[in-house]
């Protein structure tokens, strides 16, 4: 007797371990959405666009001048460009969505790096992100062509000649400013330790302005940063 009701409580812990583990796998997988990863399955866009000035700063500090960064940062001056157009979920975000990804043409990569001024730069995108748009190569860098276009760069950080200091709010302000239709609620800016990084607004799959909590939770929480001037050609 004393033998059977030792392993009728083994069984019992057993089960309870076992319900347990259900239950911390159930609450793991309601964290994510059910979409994960899913090409084409996402609520809405985030264009990031990329202080440059501030990305070469930071690329030459930690020896990193060559590379991927090479003709961004020793080419032409450039103010903001594209650092990528990503599928979000309303919690979260999906990611290299197709292992491996499908190749992407040479000739779609020359023709973005007006905007996105480093190969590895637009190659990365697409394996990360583009993926999940569920476009094909073409369509997706267009899309990324048509969100930058419907973007206006505010005039002062176009020609920025002498480093600036600025708090996160007055850069979305002027965004606001100049993007009829913008809201606070769509728009964050992110930072370094003593840098402004990068302005990202949120975009409905058609590329409309749209609210979004998802980008708020990581922007900027310094009073003011650094925007370093724009590079000499």
């Amino acid at each position: 007797m004393f033998y059977f009701r030792l392993n009728s409580l083994s069984r019992l812990m057993i089960s309870l371990t076992l319900a347990a583990g259900l239950v911390g796998l159930a609450g793991g997988a309601k964290a994510q959405d059910k979409r994960q990863n899913a090409p084409g399955e996402f609520d809405f866009y985030v264009l990031s666009l990329s202080w440059s000035p501030s990305f070469c700063e930071e690329a030459a500090e930690r020896g990193r001048g060559g590379g991927r960064s090479n003709i961004q940062c020793e080419g032409r001056p450039y103010s903001f460009v594209v650092h990528g157009l990503w599928p979000q979920y309303e919690n979260g975000f999906p990611e290299y969505c197709q292992r491996p990804s499908p190749r992407l043409n040479r000739n779609i990569v020359s023709s973005m790096l007006d905007l996105m001024p480093a190969p590895g730069l637009i190659f990365n995108e697409w394996d990360k992100h583009g993926t999940c748009s569920g476009l094909d190569g073409r369509n997706y860098f267009e899309t990324i062509r048509k969100a930058r276009a419907a973007i206006k760069i505010p005039a002062e950080y176009l020609d920025l000649s002498q480093a600036k200091s600025v708090a996160p709010a007055e850069v979305e302000e002027a965004f606001i400013k100049a993007n009829p239709g913008l809201s606070n609620a769509a728009v964050s800016v992110t930072c370094n330790r003593t840098r402004l990084s990068e302005v990202r607004i949120c975009l409905s799959k058609d590329l409309q302005f749209r609210a979004c909590e998802e980008i708020e939770r990581r922007a900027c929480r310094r009073d003011q940063v650094t925007m370093p001037p724009i590079r000499g050609g």
